[in-house]
């Protein structure tokens, strides 16, 4: 065996790691804080797209912490999801951490610390194969990000902060209701496990399970900041530092991800009596986040208060293709998501450097003096507009297409049309009325000393954010084939259900590992039932 058997549980243990030695090496130099900081977040992209690439032909690796076997034991799951997200937030971590070092980070104690324990949150929650560990590493990663969004202090921040915690303390309790629901009704916590064991839902206990689903339906849309639980975001995104908001812009995408796994796994089509569940609320709770999200777009007097409502529009956009259901629509969420969170993460940090820039005008949409470096900023602030606001050749504008053009064969086609289009007139006109405040109408400055001008160090994370929006255009094709191929795996729930109850445990030195076996695995013999306690596997014969 060698630390390639282990390769599903690094992206979890590097962070952790990374901030324990933090934490060790507090009372050091910042510079060696840092180096370490930005190493372990470097590494942390290999080795996501290597999972990638064991995930793209349709793997499964089941990773069993202890040797305990599922569903008595943890499991981490890697599939294509999983390994979507982990290199979509190794990417954005890289860029918000450089833009940190440049001084961010001196603002208040720990800020490496606290990120690396974010970054172990963030990961395990989207390799946990079971709701506990999923509501444990929500609670890592909201106790960091409590941390960081109060970093450096300040009245606004510590407002925005409170609201923030007194809110997610409140999904918190109600997630630990729901899961200790689920608990009650089915004996178990473990997602591939629940999914059999609802399926064969008794009448009896089909009204505690609806409203346990629809528990964890509104814990993950508060996550997600869904209408109406997204008023938290705007002031708390709003009044953080600039790259804590960046490396925020991936948090929304958590709530979207468990709606998404746990609704199409638990939930699904072959859920039985609780299937498709949240049919009836999410695309239409989706249209109206869409629909508010970008009112507040409009409505908003700062840059940084305009970049939190686009990550609330954009939530509703995605959700709006996972609400949709089919693998088209799911396709078109997925091939957005990394697009909205580099989009947002990018114009997070463009306002800080504008903000700098204009001295006591900051980034508040009002006449100005003029910027130093105005030029590069201005080009940077009109392609991060570009593609926020979907506009043809960036990324989102091929993913608001493929979402039209999967709404064409659903009963809301009208509305998912009428709504995305006229938000995202609403979104060019409001972007170009704040680039003209901010770039046209200024007048010379008064005290050209007191106006910061853009560093390279500054400006080159943005850069470099805006290229992976670029970089999704250039690979449009293997990157929606591999999104699309992520929307089948996730429709077809027994191949993670069979891959995870029939993980055999890992062999003792000298012999092959086995992380998990692909569907239809001879592991399961002739009772593939006998991997969940004696249900049948759904699909499956008993």
């Amino acid at each position: 065996m060698n630390w390639l058997d282990h390769l599903p549980i690094l992206p979890v243990v590097l962070p952790l790691i990374a901030g324990i030695v933090l934490l060790v090496l507090r009372g050091r130099s910042l510079a060696v804080q840092r180096g370490v900081s930005l190493a372990a977040a470097l590494a942390l992209i290999p080795l996501a797209i290597a999972l990638v690439q064991t995930a793209a032909d349709g793997t499964h690796l089941v990773y069993q912490l202890g040797n305990w076997v599922a569903p008595y034991g943890i499991v981490l799951v890697v599939d294509r999801l999983a390994a979507w997200m982990l290199l979509t937030t190794a990417l954005l971590a890289v860029f918000a951490l450089l833009y940190a070092i440049r001084g961010s980070d001196t603002q208040g104690r720990h800020f490496h610390v606290l990120f690396q324990l974010q970054l172990f949150g963030l990961n395990g929650a989207f390799l946990t194969g079971d709701l506990f560990n999923l509501f444990v590493f929500f609670e890592i990663l909201l106790l960091a990000s409590y941390g960081l969004l109060l970093h450096g202090g300040g009245r606004q921040q510590v407002k925005a902060g409170l609201h923030f915690v007194v809110i997610n303390l409140v999904g918190s309790t109600l997630f630990l209701f729901a899961v200790g629901t689920l608990y009650g009704a089915t004996g178990t916590l473990n997602m591939a496990d629940l999914a059999v064991k609802l399926a064969a839902t008794p009448p009896d206990n089909l009204a505690l399970v609806q409203s346990a689903g629809l528990l964890l339906f509104a814990v993950f849309a508060l996550k997600a900041a869904l209408l109406p639980l997204y008023l938290w975001l705007p002031a708390a995104y709003a009044h953080t530092s600039a790259p804590v908001a960046a490396l925020f812009a991936i948090m929304t995408k958590v709530g979207a991800y468990s709606i998404l796994r746990v609704y199409t796994l638990m939930f699904g089509d072959t859920a039985g009596p609780v299937a498709n569940l949240l049919d009836p609320w999410l695309a239409p709770l989706a249209l109206a986040t869409l629909t508010l999200g970008m009112l507040g777009v409009v409505a908003s007097t700062t840059l940084r208060q305009q970049a939190a409502y686009l990550v609330v529009a954009s939530i509703g956009s995605l959700l709006l293709a996972f609400g949709l259901g089919s693998p088209d629509a799911i396709a078109a969420g997925l091939y957005y998501l990394p697009h909205s969170v580099f989009a947002a993460a990018a114009l997070f940090l463009l306002a800080d450097s504008i903000s700098r820039a204009r001295g006591e005008f900051a980034d508040r949409f009002e006449s100005g003096p003029e910027m130093p470096g105005a030029r590069v900023l201005g080009g940077l602030f009109f392609a991060a507009a570009v593609a926020i606001a979907g506009l043809p050749p960036l990324s989102g504008f091929l993913g608001k297409f493929m979402l039209l053009k999967a709404a064409l064969d659903s009963p809301l086609m009208p509305w998912v049309w009428s709504i995305v289009l006229v938000t995202g007139l609403l979104s060019m006109i409001a972007l170009a009325r704040s680039g003209s405040l901010l770039f046209y109408r200024t007048h010379s400055p008064h005290d050209a000393a007191s106006l910061t001008p853009p560093s390279m160090a500054a400006l080159a994370p943005v850069g470099g954010l805006l290229l992976l929006v670029a970089g999704l255009v250039i690979w449009a094709g293997p990157l929606s084939d591999y999104a699309h191929a992520t929307a089948t795996q996730l429709l077809q729930p027994q191949q993670y259900i069979e891959a995870v109850l029939s993980a055999a445990p890992r062999p003792p030195e000298g012999r092959a590992p086995a992380w998990g076996t692909p569907a239809g695995s001879p592991l399961l013999g002739s009772d593939p039932s006998a991997a969940s306690g004696g249900v049948p596997l759904a699909g499956a014969k008993p």
